[in-house]
C-alpha cells in the first residue's frame, strides 16, 4: 500500500514536472530569441519577402505588440487584402522602433495604426520612463512620416491589472500616455483612433466579457474595436 502511494503521488507530480519543463523551455527561447534578436526583426521577414514579391499592394499595417497580433489571429476577416498585421506579443515601444523600416517602411502602405506601450507600462524590456515611451512614438511617427505614410495613433487599451506583472499600478500611467498621444496626434498630423469609449469601464479596467485576463481582448472586444476603425478605413478604401 505503502508503494502504491508513492507510485500514485509520483505519477501525479508528473504533469507539474512537465508543465515546469514547458515553461522553462519557453522562457529559455524567449531569452534567447532576446539575445540574438531583440526587436524580432526575422518574425515577420519571410511574410514580408512573400508579400513584396507577390506584387500585392499593403495600403495599412498595424504595428503592435499582442493585442495587435491577437487581433490578426482572432478576426482573420478584419485583415482582409490591403490590410497587414504585424503585431508581436510582449513588445515594448523600444522594440517597435526598430522594427519599423522592415515591418512598415518596406512594405510601402498608405497608412501605419500604431497601438503601443502596453508592455511599456508592464516593463517587459526593462525601466522606460513617460517620456522615454512618448519619445519611441516620436520616432516611429517620424520614420512614417520622412517616407510619406500617414500615421493612425491608437490608444492604449485599458487596463486595471497585468496577470503577468501583478500588484502593477496600470490605469494612471495608461491614461497618461493616452492624453499625450492625442495631444501629439493633433500636432504632429497624425489620426488619433480612441478605443476607450467601447472597450473601457469607469474605473479603466476592461468591461465584462471583452477581455480574457483583463488585457487581451475577447472576439467582442476586436468587434467593438472594429467599429470604431471601420468607419476610417471605409472613407479611405483600406
Amino acid at each position: 500500500m505503502i508503494v502504491r502511494r508513492g507510485f500514485l503521488a509520483g505519477a501525479l507530480s508528473l504533469p507539474l514536472v512537465a508543465s515546469a519543463q514547458t515553461q522553462e523551455s519557453w522562457e529559455e527561447k524567449r531569452q534567447s530569441q532576446l539575445r540574438d534578436d531583440w526587436p524580432w526583426l526575422g518574425r515577420y521577414a519571410e511574410e514580408n519577402r512573400q508579400l513584396l514579391a507577390s506584387g500585392k499592394k499593403t495600403n495599412i499595417v498595424f504595428m503592435g505588440d499582442s493585442i495587435t497580433e491577437g487581433w490578426r489571429r482572432q478576426r482573420q476577416d478584419f485583415f482582409k487584402p490591403g490590410r497587414v498585421g504585424r503585431g508581436i506579443s510582449g513588445q515594448t515601444t523600444p522594440q517597435m522602433v526598430l522594427r519599423m523600416m522592415a515591418d512598415v517602411v518596406a512594405l510601402k502602405p498608405r497608412y501605419v495604426h500604431i497601438m503601443a506601450a502596453t508592455n511599456d507600462v508592464a516593463g517587459n524590456t526593462g525601466k522606460i520612463t513617460l517620456a522615454q515611451t512618448c519619445d519611441n512614438f516620436r520616432m516611429m511617427t517620424a520614420i512614417a512620416q520622412a517616407h510619406r505614410i500617414q500615421v493612425v495613433l491608437a490608444s492604449v487599451p485599458p487596463a486595471d491589472h497585468f496577470p503577468w506583472r501583478q500588484g502593477l499600478e496600470t490605469v494612471k500611467p495608461i491614461r497618461a500616455i493616452n492624453v499625450w498621444l492625442k495631444n501629439y496626434a493633433k500636432t504632429a498630423g497624425a489620426t488619433w483612433i480612441d478605443y476607450w469609449p467601447v472597450l473601457a469601464d469607469d474605473k479603466g479596467a476592461m468591461k465584462p466579457g471583452l477581455a480574457t485576463d483583463g488585457v487581451h481582448p475577447t472576439d467582442q472586444g476586436y468587434d467593438l474595436m472594429a467599429t470604431v476603425i471601420e468607419p476610417f478605413l471605409r472613407a479611405r478604401k483600406i
